[in-house]
């Protein structure tokens, strides 16, 4: 009897998670999730922090890290606000912004691919480095940018179709561009290759240096976008903007199954996980539950959703866990007795691995 292989379905346990939760937080506030408007509250403001995991998620598979992307979002968020409020450009700001985020994205992959710094050496020191030259450039100051919903640049980047958020759109169409390139493209093929074994990736003939220089060059494009959807929707830009993105961001890429190790990302995994993050905060608001408890119950969704997700990629994980939770008698050892004494000193050293053998009863 032939046996059909199994369909997997990327992302499932975490698509579960979510799903879960949806459940819980519809019967604790029923006023609240059962109505449209929360949802698509979610669709407005979570859509830069999944950017920014979708980017992080490619960093990540190569077996590398970017602890900038915060300082990104602050220095292209003001060079956006200023090219708008200074000068009225819109296009031209938005293409300003990106170069930015480039600009960054382009130094990390210098100093980690050519230089040789550590990635997560070299951008904790770059998003010092940028989040600095952001404060002195503004001077500390904010920048109002209320006019901006008159241009079509609003309407094209943070709109609403209808009651939807058009940054949903546009961060759904990062997300399957991303899935492409990771499991369709030579590109992510080589990102793969790096996180798994960066000699082996050296041997089938993949430039390893010139691929890390693109991957932190794209996550500083993508770390821009997310800053003009950012300021865009907030029709302000604040000089500490992204600052608290960092572990919400992480969390993200984990809770979807991306490995911390590189070899192993899912681009699905990381857009649910960002949904999973934006909707605890305001899940435990609308439930009455106070503010101080958000922290620990993300570390109880992180840690659940990793636990499922690594149970259900892996049976062997699960029946681990099983024994260790009921338990299950370890093996005694007993000595074998060592009536070699009379034997020359080589034999008698080659046996000294087998004087301690599992009992059989």
């Amino acid at each position: 009897m032939i046996r059909r292989p199994r369909v997997r379905i990327e992302g499932l346990p975490i698509i579960g998670v979510l799903l879960v939760l949806v459940a819980v937080f519809m019967i604790a506030a029923p006023q609240v999730f059962l109505g449209y408007r929360i949802y698509m509250s979610f669709l407005a403001t979570v859509p830069p922090q999944l950017i920014l995991a979708l980017g992080l998620t490619l960093v990540i598979a190569s077996g590398e890290i970017d602890l900038s992307f915060p300082s990104v979002i602050a220095f292209s968020g003001f060079l956006f606000a200023w090219a708008f409020k200074t000068y009225e450009l819109t296009w031209l700001a938005l293409l300003l912004a990106l170069a930015g985020g480039a600009l960054i994205g382009w130094v990390n992959g210098i100093l980690v691919a050519v230089i040789g710094i550590p990635s997560i050496i070299a951008t904790l020191a770059t998003q010092f480095f940028w989040g600095g030259i952001t404060t002195v450039l503004t001077g500390g100051l904010s920048y109002a940018i209320r006019t901006i919903d008159d241009f079509a640049l609003h309407t094209v980047l943070v709109g609403r179709i209808g009651v939807v958020p058009v940054q949903a759109l546009w961060a759904t169409a990062v997300a399957v561009a991303l899935w492409f390139v990771l499991n369709r493209h030579r590109f992510g093929e080589h990102l793969l290759f790096i996180g798994d074994n960066v000699n082996v990736a050296r041997v089938v003939g993949v430039s390893v240096g010139r691929e890390k220089i693109k991957l932190f060059t794209l996550m500083g494009v993508l770390g821009a976008f997310a800053a003009v959807l950012l300021t865009a929707e907030n029709k302000n830009f604040f000089n500490t903007q992204g600052s608290g993105f960092l572990l919400t961001v992480m969390a993200a890429v984990f809770i979807g199954g991306t490995s911390i190790f590189g070899g192993k990302a899912t681009i699905v995994g990381s857009y649910i996980g960002a949904y999973i993050i934006g909707m605890i905060e305001a899940g435990l608001v609308a439930t009455g539950m106070q503010g101080f408890w958000v922290r620990a119950v993300v570390g109880l969704v992180f840690l659940a959703a990793v636990i499922f997700h690594l149970t259900m990629e892996d049976s062997t994980r699960m029946r681990a866990l099983l024994k260790f939770t009921f338990g299950r008698p370890t093996p005694k050892l007993r000595e074998i007795p060592d009536d070699n004494r009379n034997r020359p000193e080589q034999l008698q050293n080659q046996d000294q691995t087998r004087r301690y053998l599992p009992r059989v009863d």
